[in-house]
């Protein structure tokens, strides 16, 4: 991809949150677009980069925007970035800078608290919930649960991050 094109990518980051038992956070996306099946409403937390914001604490802000989570450390950070297109039909007009898609670094954190600490209906800072459920999923499956376009990036993912599924 050259540099031209990167520009049409909004920059972002994912984040993989695993348990003590090595499975991984998914939610289920609220007011999913209709033209994908329900079973592909289910992601790992992700979101924006604000202006001059470092990467890790994009990943750290959406984690606890999405998830209300905060007790959770760094194991490993992706050494690349990964890129997806966002469909024609869903790509929002509003959003700023007309972007086709994004453009995520991708981070692996241990949760380390009690799961009453997880709340995506009222998540922290007042942010408008971004899923309506959540559950812990085997990492092995995350692309079949994830919308077409993004799994292969999941993917990647999952083969960057897989040596930290033991449980601990």
């Amino acid at each position: 991809m050259s540099m031209i094109d990167l520009a049409n990518y909004r920059p972002c980051v994912g984040i993989m949150l695993l348990n003590r038992s090595g499975l991984v956070f998914i939610g289920r996306r609220r007011h999913e677009a209709t033209d994908h099946e329900p079973a592909h409403a289910w992601q790992m937390p992700q979101g924006g980069i604000d202006g001059d914001e470092e990467p890790y604490d994009a990943a750290k802000r959406e984690l606890l925007e999405e998830t209300n989570v905060s007790s959770a450390s760094l194991l490993a950070a992706a050494p690349d970035w990964y890129s997806y297109d966002i469909p024609g039909g869903m790509i929002r007009k509003s959003q700023p800078g007309g972007f086709k898609g994004q453009r995520q670094k991708w981070f692996a954190l241990r949760f380390e608290g009690e799961e009453s600490e997880i709340n995506v209906a009222q998540p922290a800072g007042g942010a408008h919930p971004e899923f309506d459920a959540w559950r812990w999923e085997q990492m092995e499956r995350l692309p079949e649960l994830v919308v077409p376009f993004k799994r292969p990036v999941y993917e990647k993912v999952i083969e960057i991050f897989r040596h930290l599924t033991e449980p601990r």
